[in-house]
């Protein structure tokens, strides 16, 4: 640890997968919203079931790109340590209060890469909490807006990431949880709103185009690393608290492969 990273408050967990760490489930069951919530999709597949939940989940507050930073101090919080939250990639326990553009502040990771479709921080796909995510200054900027996929060499401040030209590959215990935010973002925002109908590929290097890949891939890793309880708990503090609409594939992740 540098003595920068000790100024700003940062913890670092006993292991690389904090995230896996959780309280007590909060969350409701995966079929808790079946008669209710997802009573227009259930028994669809394919098409049928995509548009039929993205009419479910359109049905959102909206946040500003202000909002979000507070925001995700709740979503993303340490349920180990309620004054800090846990970064995506490096998996590590940081100050709330920490959060900023130094390198060793944590700032708001687009998981969509908000170049891919061109949304910028747009109200909307720019400011969706179920994409956007805690994250180290630097560790954001070595993904940038890059594909994901495996491969590629160890990311030096981010043990079990890994990243080369065209793509970045995360730890294993948050794969799943980022195929999940990504196809949630492809069945959301299809075109409407003003937005480009944003889908998953087969390919890297999608440039600013609305796609991200490796679609082969971000299924492998969402049946690998099944939704666990931090990202149950997170889905259910968006539902109640910010947005109020939900990510399907963390409640229900077989329909990933339902439409996929």
């Amino acid at each position: 640890m540098t003595a920068a990273a000790v100024l700003v408050g940062i913890t670092l967990p006993a292991a690389a997968d904090a995230a896996t760490t959780a309280p007590t489930p909060t969350a409701a069951s995966a079929g808790a919203y079946d008669d209710t919530y997802y009573q227009d999709a259930l028994g669809k597949t394919g098409p049928e079931l995509k548009s039929a939940l993205h009419t479910i989940i359109s049905d959102q507050t909206k946040l500003s790109y202000d909002q979000v930073w507070d925001a995700l101090k709740v979503t993303d919080e340490d349920p180990a340590n309620s004054g800090n939250v846990i970064l995506l990639y490096t998996g590590r326990s940081q100050s709330k209060d920490s959060n900023g553009g130094d390198p060793d502040q944590w700032n708001r990771e687009h998981v969509w890469a908000k170049s891919h479709g061109d949304f910028g921080t747009a109200t909307g796909p720019g400011t969706d909490i179920h994409h956007l995510r805690p994250e180290d200054v630097s560790v954001n900027s070595t993904r940038g807006n890059k594909d994901f996929d495996n491969g590629g060499s160890a990311v030096g401040e981010a043990p079990g990431n890994n990243t080369d030209a065209d793509s970045f590959e995360p730890r294993d215990a948050v794969k799943g949880d980022v195929a999940r935010m990504i196809l949630y973002m492809a069945v959301r925002y299809d075109g409407e709103d003003g937005f480009a109908d944003l889908e998953p590929n087969d390919k890297v290097d999608n440039g600013s185009a609305p796609a991200i890949g490796r679609l082969s891939v971000l299924k492998q890793w969402s049946d690998e690393d099944p939704p666990d309880t931090f990202e149950k708990n997170r889905n259910q503090a968006i539902y109640d608290q910010f947005q109020h609409n939900r990510n399907p594939f963390v409640d229900h992740p077989e329909w990933v492969g339902a439409i996929w």
